[in-house]
């Protein structure tokens, strides 16, 4: 059963944010501006630094976004860093707005966490956010932190691009991280999986009509299912192992079901934990103890593979 703290965020979410709304103006733009206002609304709520997070920005070249650090990490954690891809159907989003779950991670894993600022849709279409990942993880490399001390995560949209990003570094033949970890991962931007119908009710945040459109903003007149957009049909071979968290409730539950089955299928080692009743990227939300339990699984599933 989810907490009482997890329906009462529902409900609030249902109430307040869920998109499929925004994409009633024939105006894509009109709706983007919509869903970056309500997430910069929230970021100045709820991303102040709290007193045990040391936070710098990091400016270096086309690379931008901010270094997240907690104060009571040991000196090992001080050592390991995670880097993070953050969600907004590739329209919306920053690392401000998803400071409280860069800072839980920063807690949960003691590791330095690195949120990447990457261009956003439609000013800067696919492949753009790729680009600014690949060169976020190459300038971690050449600051020296070894590949195996380097975990990636990324929620929705940011699980797909985190995926993306190792499939890029992978056929460039680069060091990848040592794991992934990707909550409610966007992966097929077809919207193609059964769950996008089955969870229309349930879904608190987002409907097909909406991801088709974020999807398109994204893409252009790319293929939908571009593997490096949607990696659900790219060649998983090789990638590093990997832990998927989603709700059982949200409509891209198939995202994340069937790009592990894809990667089992890769020779990947894989872990899929669903849970039921919670929102799509419960984990933004630091009071819930569902969140803490993610984060904690999280943490356990990286210390496992960090050197």
């Amino acid at each position: 059963m989810p907490s009482l703290q997890a329906l009462a965020t529902r409900a609030l979410l249902r109430a307040t944010v869920k998109w499929p709304s925004a994409f009633d103006s024939p105006e894509t733009g009109v709706a983007i501006a919509r869903i970056r206002s309500r997430l910069e609304r929230g970021s100045r709520l709820w991303g102040r630094i709290p007193a045990d997070i040391a936070r710098r920005e990091i400016r270096a070249g086309s690379v931008a976004g901010e270094w997240i650090a907690s104060r009571n990490a040991s000196p090992a954690g001080a050592q390991r860093i995670l880097y993070y891809l953050h969600g907004g159907g590739y329209v919306a989003g920053s690392p401000a707005a998803y400071r409280p779950l860069t800072c839980a991670l920063a807690r949960s894993t003691g590791a330095n966490v690195f949120a990447l600022d990457y261009r956003l849709a439609p000013e800067h279409r696919f492949p753009a956010a790729v680009q600014d990942a690949v060169a976020g993880f190459t300038w971690l490399l050449e600051r020296g932190y070894p590949p195996k001390r380097i975990a990636m995560a990324g929620d929705s949209a940011g699980g797909g691009l985190a995926l993306a990003t190792a499939i890029v570094l992978r056929d460039r033949g680069l060091p990848m991280p040592a794991a992934l970890a990707l909550f409610s991962p966007w992966t097929d931007l077809a919207g193609s999986g059964a769950s996008v119908i089955a969870n229309a009710r349930s879904e608190d945040m987002l409907v097909d009509r909406g991801t088709h459109a974020l999807a398109r903003a994204y893409l252009g007149d790319v293929s939908l299912r571009d593997p490096l957009a949607s990696p659900l049909y790219a060649d998983l071979r090789g990638l590093p192992p990997t832990l998927v968290h989603a709700s059982t409730s949200e409509v891209l539950l198939d995202d994340a079901r069937r790009i592990v089955a894809a990667a089992h299928a890769a020779n990947v080692i894989t872990a899929l934990r669903l849970r039921a009743g919670l929102p799509h990227v419960w984990q933004v939300f630091a009071f819930l103890p569902e969140t803490r339990a993610s984060l904690d699984e999280t943490s356990a599933f990286f210390d496992a593979r960090w050197e």
